[in-house]
């Protein structure tokens, strides 16, 4: 074979996925090379993965590389539209109404961000028609979104002039001298993550008022192109307002707010504080439980919600009104694995409500809540298999706590029982953004909980915890969300300090995911949010915390309600 120096081809490769190459002169921008295969995908592209390093469409192609289209539908793809749909929104009201403040609140099952006006009275129906339109005209305009890399210096000046507090407390602690800013129309903003190029890429959207603010819709991954009905979610709307003034009583309503409470000192009242609204709630549940008389105490909610301390916590207080209720393990009602359903491509679906034998709980519910002697079965995971385990019988009025995914599925208990349940949704429906633009999303605070919780229980490396986290999303969007408004509570667990807290243990786990492999981009988005935060000195958080189900050491590992 020869061997040759020749000077370098004017054009460049790009290897797709499904095997076809695109060539095109070096130095072009990866937008430009798939336009070219934009038809044949299953969502509209906003990004791609260039030698596995997510980039913008913009980025030049300088060199022979692989190439995966990030589309609408992925996970990635579908952060890139919505972030880019804040900024085109928050410049546009910028420009129509000066003298207000626009605030990205919380997410919506049904595909939105709900937003309030702050400093000026909420906008009307006309004005926020107003806004829709100026928004529709930029985008059939498709005008150019610029990207350009500043010193933070200059970056904290052109915040400073536009008196953008929260930007400034959040660049205090930037450990990179640069900031990359995002510039349309003579206004300039930090957004936390990738962008679309222009403006004509944000074609779905809508904007509808809604209890006191207005919510800007968006598709969901599974319909890229289309908006959803909006839902009606009275109960989490309600839980978030209710996080919103906690972080109003502990002056921290950004990620800048809680830096500078650590760093002057303040993180002991912090956690002292967030720990006692906790406690609060948990007495406030367990004293509604008592007042209602409920026999069957249901507590759901997604992965790493704290469903387990949880659960605990509520046992002791209702423990401390002289009530004990019997734990009642719903794994122990798994149906044998041969007659266990099986998913679309034919593999056990252990997650599916048919998975439990429906019928020998509600006989076993019946029979205990009558005062009978009851043999409960044992499920054997080794051999697939249920024998029978305890006999039991409670005392008369003693409740049932029952603690799994479809603990608000209707058809988890007999509609005999259903006025006698009391119903608990668990989750981190965290409030706590980096500024008033850049929210952070619950779905992040709860993989990085379990990055670490499964590190530390399983010895699972943050790459497999990752690789299995679209498959646990997908069975919690089919099976826990869709039932979460059933609840008679919800339960917030979220804590303002706990990512501060988590910072420690969740980075070196992060940083071992090798950079060849799909799960390295997911690690180092994870490592770019948690840069944001000053650690917490974990010593400070005392042994029931929820914060400590996940980092270890909690007092509440080993907790059992006596079965006497």
């Amino acid at each position: 074979m020869s061997i040759q120096i020749v000077s370098p081809n004017t054009n460049v490769e790009l290897h797709l996925p499904d095997g076809r190459v695109l060539s095109g002169q070096r130095g072009t921008q990866v937008g430009e090379f798939l336009a070219q295969v934009k038809d044949d995908f299953s969502a509209p592209i906003v990004a791609a993965i260039i030698n596995n390093q997510i980039h913008e469409l913009t980025f030049p192609v300088e060199i022979e590389s692989l190439c995966q289209p990030v589309t609408m539908d992925t996970a990635d793809g579908a952060r890139i539209y919505r972030r880019s749909l804040v900024f085109l929104l928050e410049l546009v009201f910028a420009e129509l109404f000066p003298k207000g403040k626009l605030n990205i609140d919380h997410s919506v099952s049904s595909g939105g961000f709900y937003c309030e006006v702050t400093g000026r009275e909420a906008l009307t129906q006309e004005e926020l028609g107003l806004l829709k339109v100026h928004m529709q005209k930029l985008v059939a305009e498709d005008r150019p979104f610029i990207r350009k890399e500043v010193p933070i210096q200059e970056a904290i000046e052109y915040f400073k002039q536009r008196g953008y507090e929260d930007k400034l407390r959040l660049l205090k602690y930037r450990s990179k001298d640069y900031l990359t800013l995002y510039s349309f129309n003579g206004q300039m903003d930090y957004m936390h993550g990738y962008m679309v190029p222009s403006t004509g890429y944000l074609k779905w959207f809508d904007l509808k008022l809604v209890n006191g603010g207005f919510l800007i819709q968006f598709p969901r991954r599974h319909a890229p192109t289309r908006l959803e009905p909006m839902g009606n979610y009275p109960k989490l709307l309600s839980t978030f307002r209710q996080y919103g003034d906690w972080l109003k009583t502990l002056n921290i309503d950004n990620v800048g707010a809680l830096n500078d409470a650590i760093e002057a000192g303040r993180a002991d009242e912090i956690v002292l504080v967030s720990e006692a609204l906790h406690e609060q709630n948990f007495a406030d549940v367990a004293q509604q439980i008592v007042q209602k008389k409920a026999r069957i105490i249901l507590i759901a909610g997604p992965t790493s919600s704290g469903k387990t301390t949880s659960s605990r916590r509520l046992a002791i207080q209702l423990l401390a009104r002289g009530i004990s209720p019997y734990p009642l393990e719903l794994d122990h009602y798994f149906v044998d694995r041969e007659k266990n359903p099986v998913d679309e491509n034919g593999q056990p679906d252990f997650e599916i409500i048919d998975a439990l034998d429906l019928a020998r709980l509600a006989q076993d519910l019946e029979k205990l809540i009558s005062g009978e002697k009851v043999h409960l079965p044992r499920f054997n995971f080794k051999t697939g298999r249920g024998e029978e385990g305890d006999v039991v019988q409670l005392q008369a009025g003693q409740p049932i706590i029952l603690e799994g995914i479809h603990g608000m599925n209707p058809r988890l208990i007999s509609d005999r029982w259903a006025d006698s349940a009391f119903r608990v949704y668990v989750s981190a429906l965290t409030q706590l953004n980096l500024d008033r633009h850049n929210r952070v999303s619950t779905t992040d605070t709860r993989l990085i909980r379990r990055i670490v919780r499964d590190a530390r229980e399983r010895g699972y490396s943050a790459q497999a915890t990752i690789s299995r986290w679209e498959s646990v999303r997908r069975g919690e969007k089919r099976h826990i969300f869709p039932y979460q408004e059933n609840a008679d509570v919800m339960f917030n667990s979220a804590l303002v300090f706990e990512l501060a807290a988590l910072k420690g243990a969740a980075e070196p786990l992060l940083r071992q995911v090798p950079h060849h492999v799909p799960e390295y981009i997911e690690a180092r988005r994870l490592l770019a949010f948690l840069e944001w935060f000053l650690p917490l000195d974990i010593s400070l958080i005392p042994a029931n915390s929820i914060v400590l189900e996940f980092l270890g050491g909690s007092s509440l590992k080993d907790f059992k309600i006596w079965r006497g």
